[in-house]
């Protein structure tokens, strides 16, 4: 790791969260915390060049919503007074949007250009749990060109937007998500059944209400309803499975210099945040958090997004933790917008299916993207990449320094391109624009204490993962060791593993020029080879 890359980063980022740390001026707005004060010393010693991101800034202009009618009991519901004034400084030409401390319910937040929106101390707002309140909008979910219910922080072809404070954004996801049986204890399961809802046909899944059930019926492959099945059934489908389309908390999609800062984000009725296709995107000393069972509960999903800045927050997460997308199968193709240019510093996911994730929609591509300085506890992986036959997309140039983890039950590393229950005795296809590639990839300086299996490399036959660099891993307490398969030009060097009972340090099957601890290794088929340090 640079030093002086370090050095810089703390400072610059240290100024954004003093900032952060002022009160807010009753009458007039501060420019906006972090204008400014993220200079070109961060992005000194990255592995890639990197524009800066900018960051934005607003007019010294201010509004509250308590003079746009707003009441903070809990029981008004505020979604004209919050919208009408975010549209009021949007037409004087920018400045800040002021939510004040109490109970705010409401329906969708659309946020518009010039606008920051703050949250004071102690403000909560509340999403109602009155779907209807949310239409159903064409939009872009798990990669995939659909239709869902709008989401309740809304932003589309925005510029200089920002949400700031010190506030809570409660998504009432609890309303939305069905809930896996398997996931609760007995006593939970029974108090979840009396609540009301019904159960699917096995009766091991719970759904808010029977149009949530319908949707999951009409799809065959995860929560984007079927196209052909749409086409049949026509429009009148939308509006019966209205509970099924749960959409993300927050969806930005094509803006440029957006921020967010300071506040918590919880309880999404899926994804909690979804920036899409947008430029110059900085997430600073943020808060998210999604219960441990919620169904597809991401935390943070960065799709097509160019220029981010990923730094000194908190992720708790149903799901993927903080995720490196790109679009799904021939739509994230066609679309080819690949997410680049990012930095991962300084953050914390207290649990996830993975801690920082590559995946598995990440078909127009991935490069340029520096993880530094993060901490996983416990969540179910640690360095998440997976794809599968049908993405293609070309992940690359990624670089991963000083993470540290505890109580990962699976793989403080893991490589997967057989996503989603693929099987390796497939036929293998010939390489086409359909197949995954992930390569050029470099992991430093990585400490676990507590996993199952060390490492897994699960490369596709056709195109095995090439050129992974990892120095100085040290994983601990393992059930086994790592397993590498269907990889080339592996180097591995200051690997250090040490395994509950006895096993081998790594296992190769169908790779080559393999070189681990200094023992090379120059090729491999189906017999295997062990080598133990």
């Amino acid at each position: 790791m640079n030093t002086h890359f370090t050095k810089a980063l703390v400072v610059a980022l240290g100024l954004v969260v003093l900032s952060s740390c002022q009160p807010a001026t009753s009458t007039t707005s501060q420019q906006s915390q972090s204008a400014t004060l993220i200079d070109e010393g961060v992005y000194a010693g990255l592995p890639f060049e990197m524009e800066r991101v900018k960051q934005p800034s607003f007019p010294d202009y201010q509004v509250n919503i308590l003079d746009f009618g707003a009441k903070p009991d809990g029981i008004t519901l505020n979604t004209e007074a919050i919208n009408k004034a975010i549209r009021q400084v949007n037409e004087k030409g920018g400045g800040r949007v002021v939510i004040p401390a109490g109970l705010w319910l409401t329906g969708p937040i659309e946020l518009l250009s010039n606008v920051d929106l703050h949250l004071e101390y102690n403000a909560l707002v509340l999403f109602s749990a009155d779907h209807t309140l949310y239409p159903i909008i064409s939009t872009s979910f798990e990669g995939l060109e659909t239709r869902r219910c709008q989401s309740p922080i809304f932003a589309r072809g925005a510029e200089n937007i920002a949400i700031t404070g010190y506030g809570t954004f409660d998504g009432n996801g609890d309303t939305w998500r069905p809930v896996k049986k398997s996931k609760l204890t007995e006593g939970q399961w029974k108090k979840l059944l009396a609540s009301g809802g019904v159960t699917n046909e096995k009766g091991d899944v719970w759904y808010p209400s029977e149009g949530a059930r319908d949707g999951a019926k009409v799809t065959s492959e995860f929560n984007v309803p079927d196209s052909e099945i749409v086409k049949a059934k026509g429009d009148t489908l939308w509006e019966s499975i209205r509970d099924f389309l749960r959409p993300v908390l927050l969806s930005f999609s094509e803006c440029k210099q957006v921020l967010l800062e300071g506040v918590t984000f919880k309880n999404s009725p899926s994804w909690c945040l979804h920036p899409l296709m947008c430029e110059h995107l900085t997430v600073n000393n943020i808060s998210v958090s999604n219960p441990w069972y919620s169904q597809n509960g991401d935390a943070l999903d960065i799709e097509s997004c160019t220029n981010v800045l990923v730094v000194n927050s908190t992720f708790d997460a149903g799901d993927d933790a903080i995720c490196i997308k790109s679009g799904k199968n021939e739509e994230g193709r066609k679309r080819g917008i690949p997410t680049q240019n990012v930095i991962v510093y300084n953050n914390t996911v207290l649990h996830g299916h993975g801690g920082f994730v590559v995946g598995s929609e990440m078909s127009g591509g991935v490069k340029n993207i520096y993880v530094d300085n993060c901490t996983f506890l416990g969540t179910d992986v640690g360095l998440r990449f997976k794809s599968t036959r049908g993405r293609g997309g070309i992940v690359e140039n990624i670089h991963i320094n000083r993470v540290n983890m505890i109580n990962i039950p699976g793989e403080p590393v893991l490589f997967d391109l057989f996503y989603g229950g693929a099987s390796v005795k497939d036929e293998v296809p010939p390489v086409s624009e359909e197949t995954p590639v992930f390569r050029n990839i470099y992991i430093n300086d990585v400490t676990c204490k507590g996993a199952g299996r060390a490492i897994f490399f699960n490369g596709l036959p056709e195109m095995p993962i090439e050129n992974i660099n990892l120095k100085g891993i040290t994983i601990s307490d393992a059930a086994e060791g790592a397993v590498l398969s269907r990889a080339k030009g592996v180097t591995i060097d200051n690997l250090k593993i040490q395994t509950k009972t006895p096993s081998p340090t790594v296992r190769l099957t169908n790779v080559s020029t393999i070189k681990v601890n200094g023992e090379e290794v120059a090729e491999v088929g189906d017999e295997g080879k062990e080598l133990n340090f």
